[in-house]
């Protein structure tokens, strides 16, 4: 489970997509993959793909395993560094989880922090899909609980990855991957639109900076207090979410008329 080591996401404060000289590799949201899919390499044929030519390509009986075998990776990368984070995660567990050779798996990825950034493009995918099913029409500040709800439930289940805020050789492998940087990009500018909206309608504190807002809801993906209540035994996941979405988005101060 991600714990409070795990660095949360840097945005520039004039707009809601990250700095890219700042430390982005928290985003404790995770894809199914945002990376080019194996049908679509050639820049003619992505080209006619986007055109709606209906250009279809055969993927070999060996890429479609290749590809089944690095989908096995990344899964069980998800799940370690979630389980145990970056520092502790080894490749040689990867590999042993996946029950392959370690030799095989440089084969796909040449180094650690190659597979944490695969996990992070891949949870990120996940959030965007999960964003493409929300309701068009929803009101900003439901589509901000839900995201955050659903942020929450993913670390409860162990899916989300834990990352550490300082490490320099991870951070600058994360800036240079074309994939996460457009996938957390997506996701901020998503959510920064959401967040001046909800302002904007009086259902968010417009005195709170939506930089602030921003970070606030995604430092809940790697919130220790979650791991905390689930810990103690006295709450189910369920009750946990709505606990801590409670403390999130109505504090802790008594309102009136309750």
């Amino acid at each position: 489970m991600p714990t409070s080591s795990a660095s949360s996401s840097v945005f520039s404060p004039s707009t809601s997509t990250p700095d890219l000289a700042a430390q982005p590799e928290a985003l404790a949201l995770t894809p199914e993959a945002l990376a080019p899919d194996a049908t679509v390499q050639k820049p003619a044929l992505r080209s006619a793909l986007k055109a709606g030519h209906g250009v279809t390509a055969k993927v070999s009986f060996k890429a479609q395993m290749l590809k089944a075998r690095e989908d096995a990776i990344v899964q069980a990368v998800n799940r370690l560094l979630a389980e145990k984070g970056f520092d502790l995660m080894t490749v040689d567990e990867v590999a042993a989880e996946v029950g392959i050779a370690k030799a095989s798996l440089y084969k796909h990825f040449s180094s650690k922090e190659d597979l944490a950034a695969a996990a992070m493009v891949r949870v990120l995918g996940r959030a965007l899909a999960f964003l493409a099913s929300l309701p068009a029409d929803g009101r900003p500040l439901d589509q901000l609980r839900a995201l955050t709800r659903w942020m929450m439930q993913l670390q409860l289940a162990g899916e989300m990855p834990s990352l550490p805020s300082q490490n320099s050789t991870l951070r600058s492998n994360l800036m240079n991957n074309a994939a996460y940087l457009d996938g957390l990009m997506q996701v901020s500018d998503r959510m920064g639109a959401w967040i001046e909206a909800a302002q904007q309608d009086g259902s968010l504190s417009a005195k709170v900076p939506p930089l602030v807002v921003m970070y606030t809801l995604y430092s809940r993906a790697c919130d220790p207090v979650l791991e905390f209540l689930k810990a103690s035994g006295l709450y189910n996941d369920d009750d946990i979410v709505e606990l801590v979405m409670g403390t999130c988005f109505d504090g802790l101060n008594t309102r009136q008329g309750h």
